[in-house]
């Protein structure tokens, strides 16, 4: 781990107390698990420590939703009600960005996410995480995008509307200040 990508000792207490308090205010996503098993995996791996406070830094409000036992992983969604604020105005990868010839956005979701360590959600994480609750009503998340559709210059994006998830293409270069990305993390 990269000295930068290292959190003080004040910035991991004062993660993992609003990791706990959440965890704890939202039982209901998970209250087969056990936050003390949670910490320790979590202090085990500093790593992901670090990527679940980027997650929390750009608005994310990271919670755990799944367990893998195959894996022996906890997996942390993006659980903010809309589409984290830190995270829109994005286009979908480098090669979109890199493509755009004016007004280009600042970042692409898979750079922002592959720079915090952390996955971009699938279509089907997308209705995982929306089983938990009704989560962007008002914006839309990138989600992982087939390659066939990406080499044609597409990308996939999901939203909740009239009590359903939609799965909607745009072009990938495309950029709105409703449109962010949510990511997940296992640890």
């Amino acid at each position: 781990m990269s000295p930068k990508n290292k959190l003080t000792a004040d910035q991991r207490e004062e993660l993992l107390g609003t990791l706990k308090a959440r965890f704890e205010e939202h039982i209901d996503r998970h209250e087969w698990m056990n936050w003390d098993k949670i910490q320790e995996k979590l202090e085990a791996n500093p790593d992901k420590l670090w990527s679940l406070h980027e997650m929390e830094r750009t608005g994310g409000e990271p919670d755990v939703l799944e367990f893998d036992e195959a894996k022996n992983e906890y997996v942390f969604y993006d659980c903010a009600a809309e589409s984290p604020s830190g995270r829109r105005s994005v286009c979908f990868d480098q090669k979109a960005l890199d493509s755009r010839k004016k007004n280009k956005p600042e970042n692409s979701a898979m750079t922002m996410a592959n720079d915090m360590g952390i996955e971009l959600l699938s279509e089907d994480h997308y209705r995982v995480l929306q089983q938990h609750g009704t989560f962007d009503v008002k914006t839309s998340s990138w989600v992982q995008t087939p390659e066939d559709i990406r080499d044609r210059g597409g990308a996939l994006f999901c939203d909740s509307r009239y009590g359903h998830v939609f799965l909607y293409h745009n072009g990938a270069d495309s950029y709105y200040a409703a449109r962010g990305f949510r990511g997940l993390l296992r640890v």
